[in-house]
């Protein structure tokens, strides 16, 4: 007997009754574990009749006869529980679309049930009935907990609704807003976004809609209209067939010629059609942004009526609006369905203007744009890749991109046309700017999976985008290199990539891809012949990670192995590319933390090892990632450790020093550091352990004062004067280790400490440092001057005024003679006067040293002498030493920053007019010269130096 037969029977038992809804409950509960939508809201309803059972059970338990009142709770809950089933039952097996368009409805049912439960159970006499008093206070405490709870839909249902309802209102057309719609439907839901999936779902809703047609359903049926109209524009509902039909049906009714727009359409403000048209108070309807105005400049009355206008709301006119969008789409799609004819004319002009007509409607819609592919106009658009003006091809490669964003079948609409991809792919082989239209086309295409098989297939493609990789276009670059990032899911493809040099895919499938696809990379790179470029590409991509994965599973040996490979293959190639040795901080700091975990043995292959891949001034990244992993916090404690291991130590410490922030290496370098540094300059018997601990010094940052006092305290001036004194007697022995004190001595030098300057200047390293403008390397004459130039900086200061002779004191001693630049009393050891000195004429021959470091570094020397006020009398100096000569020829050095810096002081220099005169005419060529040839910031100057020259007017276009 049913659970309705049974409450209605009026003989029955109650006990029998209790029990049949006890079973329905747990029916009721198994079924709820089965709806696909508000399954947490099911889940609750379910945890609530859970409760009442042990309830049913105590009534049953009491043989409490059928009471008027227990007759109404049995009838309640059973009438409530039969419709919570039915509405589970519906959840479990009815469209996951049209249950999310009722969700709210469905929670409104579940509010509904629960609320009846509770009034159900709140008219149980549990006062007469004897029963315990925990069931009591269950029953009470179910109550309040079924009163409080709040059914509502879940947020991603509520979001899709947001987004429906808006859609209807608003009368969204385009297909963005549907596809977009559709999968945040489907997302909410938990169906998969694929088209096939998609478009079952949406058949299956159409479905229910008919259904509930058949039910009469009148009002749902309606509101489904709605939401299919406005679902129906995604691209997944439909067939190409299906939308060209329906398209065409539309096209075929409207007649060849554009309407011109109802008088209704323009604003009164504007005279234009609107876009955005709103209504006011007095019922006059203008474009928003008119009205806008009108109102912010303070007027209070209707522009046509002069009705005044309450507030300033502004109602949309959706109705006007929608007219005026359907009288725009109907021109619109006659003008598409024209335009055609007009790209087969003989007429350039004419077609191109045609093109760009249909560029710009397709970029203002997507509406558009699905209407030029229902015209056919791809297989025209692909036509013209293959033409001879160059202009039409970029025009066709952008449109044929707006049409195939977004939009699977118009992809496959342009790999279907005959050669078109083979097209594509030749004007990869052009001009850089169609080169860059035709790879961004190619990347839109490459995301439609059958498109991308097409594309890596055709010949030449992935070597004009391995290409494309070093054009000077970043955003060309960019695309070339996420297109082959997406053609690499073939292993064919990946193969293609490595043998044009670009290994990276190939060395993603050793280290991680399938066991076939290792064997398939690790056979083909076997069967290639590498070049030392492709080789060092290899290194710098990782391929010795593999072995890398051993070292990670503590297989020792094969560590020494990668660490001798390393030196082996870092050597040859040193000069020309840098090795990535290793590809992450994970690798380096795993192979470096041995250097503390094991014994000295080991110790001494990893750091020399770590030191002969860290030499090679190219080898920047590996430097910094050993900097980054806390390598120089290791090594400064090991340059205390015994002499063998120290020395590795020390050179590798030097080798970090020599890029990167001084600042983060200064932190790790104290007193003591320093200390042990000077010991090993002085002591050791390794020139190139002395010559890199030096070079710690002159590498660490030259502003840090407490680094240079306590340098100074440890007696490092004396040193390194020593070590320049001796290392310039001993020749080439000690070049490295001249070049390293020349450089640490910059410290010392700085303008911005007199008093540093003074204890260098009294150490005797003037002359030191003029005697290496003559004698030393290249590094060193750069070091040497610019010691001098900080030096210089502070003459102009430090020089004396020459005393003035007093009258009538006919026998009194004659004044000191002034400087002829600074005009007072200078000297070498005083002020560090380059002309007491006899500096200038040394400087001015490293001018012409072929090292392009030391001549800048002599120049900026040279250039003190004519700053501020001092230009006449240091013009003068430099020419008497041939400076202003030597200078001249700087215009024609292949160092764009030297010639730049030669120029600066040229412009002044002749500001002078017998400087002019003496040396116009040698200059004049080389200027003229730079002014045609040079970067943007040295034309100008070079014009004005000629326009001093009176070669240029001061107006002349150069300025």
């Amino acid at each position: 007997m049913s659970l309705d037969m049974l409450t209605s029977a009026a003989i029955v038992p109650a006990s029998e009754v209790l029990s049949k809804i006890i079973e329905e409950i747990f029916e009721t509960v198994r079924a709820a574990r089965e709806v696909i939508i508000e399954k947490e809201s099911f889940a609750e309803l379910s945890s609530y009749l859970e409760r009442i059972v042990p309830v049913l059970r105590e009534l049953i338990k009491k043989n409490i006869q059928g009471s008027e009142s227990l007759n109404n709770v049995t009838q309640i809950l059973s009438r409530e529980i039969k419709a919570a089933k039915e509405q589970i039952l519906d959840c479990s097996k009815r469209n996951k679309f049209y249950l999310l368009v009722n969700c709210r409805k469905i929670v409104k049912g579940l509010q509904d049930t629960t609320r009846e439960i509770t009034r159900a159970l709140s008219i149980i006499p549990l006062a007469s009935l004897d029963l315990s008093s925990s069931i009591i206070e269950d029953v009470n405490t179910l109550c309040d907990d079924m009163l409080k709870v709040e059914f509502k839909a879940a947020v991603a249902e509520e979001r899709a609704l947001e987004r429906i309802e808006s859609g209807i209102q608003e009368r969204k057309g385009d297909r963005s807003y549907a596809n977009d719609l559709l999968v945040l439907i489907a997302q909410a839901v938990g169906t998969p976004t694929n088209r096939s999936a998609l478009k079952k779902e949406f058949d299956e809703f159409k479905k229910e809609i008919e259904d509930a047609r058949v039910r009469k359903d009148q009002a749902e049926a309606i509101q489904m209209d709605q939401i299919i109209a406005l679902l129906g524009r995604a691209d997944a509902v439909s067939s190409i067939e299906e939308k060209e039909k329906k398209y065409y049906i539309k096209r075929n009714s409207l007649g060849n010629q554009p309407l011109e727009p109802l008088q209704s359409f323009y604003c009164p403000i504007t005279r234009d059609v609107m876009i955005d048209p709103v209504e006011t108070s007095s019922g006059q309807t203008f474009e928003r942004s008119a009205i806008q105005k009108w109102l912010d400049d303070k007027n209070t009355t209707c522009p046509l009526t002069k009705i005044p206008l309450h507030g300033e709301i502004l109602r949309p006119n959706i109705t006007l609006r929608k007219s005026i969008e359907e009288w725009k789409d109907r021109n619109t799609m006659i003008t598409i369905g024209s335009m055609k004819a007009k790209l087969s004319s003989s007429d350039e002009q004419e077609v191109l203007s045609c093109l760009g007509q249909l560029q710009d409607l397709c970029e203002e819609r997507d509406l558009h744009r699905e209407w030029v592919a229902l015209e056919n106009y791809i297989p025209v658009l692909v036509s013209f890749l293959s033409g001879s003006n160059s202009q039409m091809r970029s025009r066709a490669l952008v449109i044929l991109r707006l049409l195939a964003m977004d939009n699977d079948d118009n992809k496959e609409r342009v790999a279907e046309v005959e050669n078109a991809i083979e097209s594509i792919v030749k004007s990869l082989a052009r001009r850089i700017g169609e080169g860059k239209l035709a790879v961004a086309l190619l990347l839109e295409l490459s995301k439609n999976n059958m498109v991308r098989d097409r594309i890596g297939k055709v010949q030449g493609c992935i070597l004009l985008l391995v290409t494309i990789l070093n054009s000077e276009n970043t955003q060309a670059a960019r695309d070339a290199k996420d297109l082959l990032e997406i053609l690499s899911f073939d292993d064919q493809n990946v193969v293609q990539m490595a043998k044009v040099n670009y290994f990276k895919p190939l060395l993603q499938r050793i280290s991680s891809g399938s066991n076939i696809s290792k064997m398939i990379m690790a056979t083909a790179l076997a069967d290639m012949e590498l070049t030392d470029h492709s080789k060092a590409a290899l290194f710098d991509d990782g391929v010795l990670k593999p072995l890398l994965q051993l070292v990670s599973h503590g297989n020792a040996e094969v560590a020494a192995t990668i660490m001798n490979l390393a030196i082996s293959a870092t050597l040859p190639v040193a000069s020309e590319t840098p090795l990535a040795f290793l590809e992450s901080d994970d690798d380096i700091f795993r192979l470096f933390s041995l250097v503390r975990l094991t014994g000295p043995g080991v110790q001494q292959s990893i750091l020399r090892a770590f030191h002969a891949i860290c030499q090679p001034p190219s080898a920047i990244d590996m430097r910094a990632k050993l900097r980054q992993c806390d390598a120089v916090q290791i090594l400064v404690p090991l340059c205390e450790q015994n002499p063998t291991i120290r020395a590795s130590a020390v050179k590798l410490f030097f080798c970090l020093t020599m890029d990167g922030s001084a600042d983060t290496l200064a932190e790790h370098v104290d007193q003591r550091c320093l200390g042990t540094l000077l010991r090993i300059v002085k002591t050791s018997d390794d020139e190139e352990e002395k010559t890199a601990a030096m070079g710690i010094i002159s590498n660490l940052p030259k502003d840090h004062t407490q680094i240079t006092q306590w340098l100074l305290d440890a007696g490092a001036l004396g040193i390194i004067v020593t070590f320049l004194t001796d290392g310039m007697h001993n020749g080439g022995s000690m070049n490295h280790l001249v070049e390293n004190a020349s450089g640490a001595l910059c410290r010392f030098t700085l303008s911005t400490n007199p008093e540093w300057q003074k204890r260098a200047a009294e150490a005797g390293i003037i002359p030191v440092l003029i005697q290496l403008l003559a004698s030393g390397t290249a590094l060193a004459k750069k070091h040497a001057a610019i010691s001098l130039a900080q030096f210089s900086d502070s003459s102009f200061k430090l020089s004396r005024p020459v005393e003035k002779r007093r009258r009538f004191l006919c026998f009194s001693t004659p004044p000191e003679p002034g400087c002829p630049v600074h005009l007072g009393v200078c000297s070498m050891e005083e002020s560090f006067c380059l002309v007491e000195a006899n500096a200038v004429e040394p400087l001015v021959r490293v001018l012409g040293d072929a090292d392009f470091g030391a001549s800048e570094a002599a120049l900026m020397a040279l250039s003190t002498l004519i700053d501020g006020e001092r230009l006449q009398n240091g013009s003068k100096v430099l020419s008497e030493a041939g400076g202003i000569a030597a200078i001249i020829k700087l215009l024609s050095n292949p160092s764009i920053d030297l010639q730049e810096k030669a120029l600066h002081v040229l412009e002044r220099v002749f500001r002078l007019p017998e400087y002019k005169q003496k040396y116009g005419a040698s200059a004049q060529m080389p200027l003229v010269d730079i002014t045609q040839r040079g970067t943007g910031t040295m034309k100008p100057l070079a014009a004005r130096i000629l326009a001093h020259l009176n070669v240029l007017y001061e107006q002349s276009s150069f300025f």
